[in-house]
């Protein structure tokens, strides 16, 4: 897929981006293409559905008023690198931390680094109940996201420990948020988050029901979370 093509998909969505941003996306493509066919990145086939489906997917929003300039954002479970590292290269006032368990996974993303020229990227290699009790990363960020993790009630106690008071969590779901959002607000709120309405994200051409849901940090999170390793997954906050 060449950068003229990316450029036109860019624009029919109304995603804000810089010149040289197609051609930055491009070589993240190739990249992603290239090693899925050694390792498991994803399995979602095809350039132009690789293409709507991680990438453009990733940077719907910043159509809305959810990112401050400038922000310390961190991608917990980034795996291929969605939503932080598309963030990363449309944005690079952005601070972006990618954490992963996997580090076959940032082996890939430390390519990719290379390849586009990011400067405004951190590596973690961690699990997320792991790092989130970590001085430098606990309560530091003004974003903590998540993209096809894990349910809401999880994804609260895997979030909102890394995000500053005044901060947000952004979770990107499907059609199964209106099934998790009584849940994952109670889990938000033993956490110091309150959810706020989901957005919609739409795509062009895309028959898509996708939204993410902003939580925000309301007060600290209490010392006790997130529990030890695996926890948050058997035993959900607020279910």
């Amino acid at each position: 897929m060449n950068e003229k093509t990316i450029q036109a998909r860019l624009e029919g969505n109304e995603i804000p981006f810089s010149p040289d941003l197609p051609a930055r996306l491009e070589t993240y493509l190739d990249l992603l293409q290239r090693w899925n066919e050694k390792m498991d990145l994803t399995a979602v086939e095809g350039e132009e559905e690789l293409l709507d489906r991680h990438f453009l997917d990733s940077l719907t929003v910043l159509k809305a008023p959810l990112l401050p300039d400038a922000a310390k954002l961190i991608d917990v479970g980034t795996g291929a690198g969605f939503p932080g590292l598309a963030l990363a290269l449309a944005r690079p006032d952005f601070r972006v931390t990618l954490l992963d368990s996997q580090r076959k996974r940032l082996s890939f993303l430390e390519t990719v680094i290379r390849e586009t020229g990011a400067e405004n990227v951190t590596l973690v290699h961690a699990r997320a109940e792991d790092a989130a009790r970590q001085p430098a990363l606990r309560e530091q960020f003004d974003i903590a996201c998540a993209r096809a993790v894990a349910p809401l009630p999880v994804l609260s106690e895997l979030l909102l420990p890394f995000v500053r008071v005044g901060g947000r969590m952004l979770c990107w779901k499907g059609p199964s948020l209106t099934e998790e959002m009584e849940s994952g607000r109670r889990a938000a709120f033993l956490l110091g988050g309150r959810m706020e309405p989901p957005v919609p994200c739409p795509l062009a051409d895309r028959d898509w029901d996708h939204r993410i849901l902003p939580v925000k940090k309301e007060k600290p999170t209490p010392k006790m979370y997130p529990r030890k390793a695996g926890i948050p997954k058997k035993a959900p906050l607020g279910t």
